[in-house]
């Protein structure tokens, strides 16, 4: 009853967005020639100019900037932006460890993720490890939200939000076609067409990527590479623009498919030493399969010119098999591969099994089906009211969200041999005997944002509520029917209010001062005792701009009284996905970001912009603890994966007939485990700085050629030591392509 009370407050309450997205013109460039501003209900920001006016901190990657390098990994679309912390672990950035202001990277749990508004990590409050990420070279803009502008989009409020704003519906028929070639046989192609008539508009998608991989897998002929589909449609009906009340009901389809030859199991530091692109040969059989399925319908309402609401329905589903080693027995006792490779003097006999340097005995190396059925599903509303009384400016955003999700993990371990260099199957598991447990959350959210604007000052006081019930399902491994003969059952549940202010000082139009403070939130788990994260965010922050020259300076203080880390594989645990009590901690931390335009001849075409962005970040753990994943913690430790100090640097030239772009980015060394002073080399990933390059020759106003280099100078460079063992970064890599619109 309580879920259809909300359901039906839900669809006839106001709630927000009618956002405005920016667009970039370009005579010359065949990439895309749009209209300056366009009406969507899927942006939160919109533009570079309402995120220079945000009383917190914001970024927007325009379209125009997505098409400089036409990256197809998130890490390096946002290896630009102040504050973001990435954990890069395959080279292609098929699943993203992104982490903002401190937070852990691990599966970018610990960010709110969204598509087009609405959540879209797998399990987003029960298990919000996102090992479902979104094709980002569908995308049309991201939108990073950090400090106290980012409380409307929870549930995680500590680090930040990202949005990603799929392609829209065009404005006019439009078709676009992007196809490539490169290194390791990697192969591209991206199709778009869509129009818009007076009452009725589309867009269709088609994406491709497969790649044969950079990894060699010894005394096998299998690549490390990937293969993927994704299809998107839309369809949006509407009344005539110049109705009485303005209406729209848009619907999106989404499906894609994908399969990567990839692994856990890394490099012992010898091995890596000697050849770090190699993969032993008992990875043979490691694979991951996927499959996800969006549906979502939007209605938008414009009763009067200051007033609208948006309403959007979804359902997402995602299904996985990561398929892969997961630990050997060679005797009585089982050692996990993480185990193997931190200490494989120790484990010396289970170390050459998995490198195939002799024969085993039947069903040594164990290899586990991480099988887990994923879904999420809610309904949302946003309104947004603004008006004026006298000389004062009042905007007022008000919104509810009713969610629920579910993680379901029904696993089982088959047993391999090695026979004169090659994996062979032994045994074969039964589906349920390894983990057969599901957990589950509903959440009902709701926010009240109030930007008062007088004069030069704007006041932003805000306020977020969830209420979060977690169930825990665990039929054990004996009941694979799921009978419930042995089910043990497990509740949690949280409400809590997460307050937020922020303060906008316009001195001029080339110069604003901000100011926010909110409460920092990360939702606990279904296990009694976990607890939420919390924290109290401040941040200080000077945008400026002076002819040529514009940027930003961003001071921020995050304190936390209960830090929270989870306890999974991916990030060298072992995999249960328990949160654990980290205590208190201080993450406090420096962002500059500052663009300067050597030329700006727009009569001639000539345009050299160069950026330069730098990031801060100083962690305090101030609690002792023993962590399943940090180690043994002392007071005064720093956070484990996350670098003291990023820069980036970019540079363009920008011409009527070709462009040429150069981008490095450096990342400092960063620590594996929790300590401080200096980093031991068994607890270290040293600092990089990788380059990359591209350029474009128009042929015609219609048609370009393109082509990137990424990392020009072939840096064989650390990026990780989990799940299990080192990994390498990618190597130099050529793509060449063209692209055409019409």
């Amino acid at each position: 009853m309580m879920k259809l009370i909300f359901a039906a407050l839900l669809l006839t309450s106001p709630f927000l967005f009618s956002q405005e997205l920016e667009k970039s013109i370009s005579k010359k460039d065949s990439i895309e020639t749009l209209s300056e501003v366009i009406i969507t209900t899927d942006a939160i920001i919109g533009s570079k100019f309402k995120a220079k006016n945000k009383a917190g901190s914001t970024y927007f990657i325009s379209p125009k900037e997505l098409k400089t390098f036409n990256y197809d990994d998130v890490s390096r679309i946002l290896r630009t932006v102040p504050g973001i912390n990435i954990q890069e672990e395959e080279g292609f950035g098929l699943r993203p460890n992104i982490g903002m202001r401190g937070t852990s990277p691990d599966r970018s749990s610990k960010i709110t993720l969204m598509e087009d508004g609405v959540l879209i990590a797998p399990a987003p409050y029960s298990a919000p490890a996102a090992y479902y990420f979104p094709t980002v070279n569908r995308m049309q803009s991201f939108e990073i939200l950090k400090g106290g502008s980012q409380i409307q989009y929870g549930p995680y409020t500590t680090g930040g939000a990202i949005n990603m704003v799929s392609t829209q519906i065009p404005n006019g028929f439009k078709a676009r076609v992007v196809a490539s070639i490169g290194s390791f046989n990697t192969k591209k192609t991206y199709l778009n067409i869509g129009d818009e008539q007076k009452n009725f508009g589309y867009v269709l998608e088609y994406n491709n990527r497969n790649s044969d991989g950079f990894k060699k897998i010894d005394n096998s002929s299998k690549n490390t590479g990937f293969q993927g589909n994704d299809y998107v449609a839309k369809f949006r009906i509407n009344t005539d623009a110049d109705a009485k009340v303005f209406q729209s009901l848009t619907a999106k389809i989404q499906y894609s498919e994908d399969f990567a030859n990839e692994t856990y199991l890394g490099l012992t530091e010898a091995d890596y030493s000697r050849s770090p692109y190699r993969r032993y040969v008992g990875s043979n059989e490691d694979y991951i399969d996927t499959e996800h399925k969006q549906i979502m319908l939007t209605h938008f309402i414009k009763p009067s010119q200051n007033f609208s609401i948006t309403t959007k329905a979804y359902k997402n589903d995602f299904a996985r098999n990561w398929y892969k080693l997961d630990a050997l027995k060679l005797g009585t006792t089982k050692v996990g591969i993480n185990a193997i490779l931190t200490n494989p003097t120790t484990y010396n006999a289970e170390y050459l099994a998995l490198t195939g340097a002799g024969n085993t005995i039947d069903n040594a190396l164990l290899v586990k089906a991480n099988n887990r059925i994923y879904e999420a599903k809610g309904i949302q509303s946003v309104a947004n009211y603004n008006f004026q009384t006298a000389n004062v400016k009042h905007d007022i955003d008000f919104g509810f969200r009713y969610h629920e999700d579910f993680e379901d993990r029904f696993q089982w371990v088959d047993g391999y041999a090695i026979q004169n260099g090659v994996m062979n199957r032994t045994s074969t598991g039964t589906p349920g005997t390894d983990e057969n447990r599901i957990t589950k959350a509903e959440a009902l959210a709701a926010h009240v944002l109030y930007n008062i604007t007088y004069e030069k000052f704007t006041f932003s006081p805000g306020i977020r509520y969830e209420n979060i019930n977690f169930r825990a399902l665990n039929y054990g491994t004996s009941d694979i029917s799921r009978s419930g003969t042995n089910l043990v059952k497990g509740n949690n549940h949280i409400d809590v209010w997460i307050p937020g202010m922020g303060i906008l000082y316009k001195i001029n139009e080339d110069y604003n001062l901000f100011t926010s403070v909110h409460k920092g939130f990360s939702p606990p788990g279904a296990k009694v005792g976990e607890d939420a994260e919390n924290s109290i965010n401040s941040e200080l922050g000077f945008r400026f701009r002076k002819n040529a020259f514009y940027g930003e300076l961003i001071c921020y203080y995050n304190d936390f009284s209960n830090l929270q880390g989870a306890d999974n594989m991916s990030g060298g645990g072992s995999g249960t996905g328990d949160l654990f009590n980290a205590g208190a901690a201080i993450v406090k931390g420096i962002e500059f970001l500052a663009t300067y335009e050597i030329l700006n001849d727009p009569m001639n075409g000539f345009k050299i912009p160069i950026s330069l962005s730098y990031t801060l970040t100083d962690t305090k753990l101030k609690s002792d603890f023993n962590s399943p994943i940090w180690g043994n913690v002392t007071r005064g430790d720093e956070i484990p994966y996350i670098a003291k100090n990023q820069f980036s640097l970019s540079a363009a030239l920008e011409t009527a007939k070709f462009n040429i772009a150069i981008s490095g980015k450096y990342q400092d060394a960063f620590r594996t485990l929790a300590g401080n002073g200096t980093i031991p080399s068994q607890n270290k990933v040293n600092n990089n700085f990788i380059v990359d390059v591209s350029a474009k020759y128009h042929l015609t106003k219609k048609v370009s050629l393109m082509s990137n280099i990424i990392n020009l100078l072939d840096k064989k460079y650390l990026v990780s030591r989990v799940p299990a063992g080192l990994r390498p970064g990618m190597p130099f890599n050529v793509n060449v392509g063209i692209m055409a619109q019409f």
